[in-house]
């Protein structure tokens, strides 16, 4: 009798993944080949990715729509005469749904801090809902982020009965998701042969 493979979830912590990964690995991280290598080394069947846009006075609210409409926020980008690169991370996240990735997108939130000013849209609630949501749906996820604030979020999984894998840069990664991980853990430095960016 054949076993059932295991459903796999991955969920993509964007902010963790840029600033503590392609920044300090020095390489661009290709984005279907990562979908790919997921698909092929965990089996994964859905793909989450977290990240924040700039909406830059685009109509838009959590109360009443169910996500941010990138087509139309696009055309009010162009429309408006945005800066480029948010029109750039706009069909950058088109090509990530194009490719399969889930898109969970909310607003960058801009505040001072000090004399500085600080864009930010922090998506650890939204990971963490998710993967609670869907936690009867699948056996095993892969979390690419090494944000301490998910320790309690992986243990807990672990304790349930969960496998749990964490794909994250080394050298950012929290010492309590190390630690949790152990063995569960790849350092995306040891992943730029199969990850890697190449213009064509």
């Amino acid at each position: 009798m054949r076993r059932k493979p295991v459903k796999t979830y991955a969920f993509v912590d964007a902010s963790n993944l840029f600033y503590g990964g392609e920044k300090s690995l020095g390489w661009k991280i290709d984005y279907e080949k990562l979908l790919g290598y997921l698909k092929n080394k965990y089996g994964v069947s859905k793909a989450f990715y977290y990240a924040g846009v700039e909406l830059n006075g685009f109509n838009y609210s959590v109360l009443r729509d169910k996500e941010i409409d990138l087509e139309k926020l696009l055309v009010f980008h162009k429309k408006k005469k945005s800066f480029l690169k948010y029109i750039q991370r706009i069909k950058f996240y088109r090509k990530l749904k194009k490719f399969g990735y889930t898109l969970r997108l909310k607003p960058t939130k801009i505040f001072r801090d000090g004399g500085r000013v600080v864009k930010k849209a922090n998506c650890d609630v939204d990971l963490t809902f998710d993967a609670m949501r869907f936690i009867n749906d699948y056996r095993r996820i892969v979390l690419l982020s090494g944000d301490g604030d998910f320790a309690v979020l992986v243990m807990y999984l672990i304790d349930i009965g969960k496998s749990v894998m964490i794909l994250a840069r080394g050298e950012r990664t929290a010492k309590e998701i190390r630690q949790i991980a152990a063995e569960r853990f790849a350092d995306f430095v040891k992943l730029r042969k199969a990850l890697e960016f190449v213009p064509k």
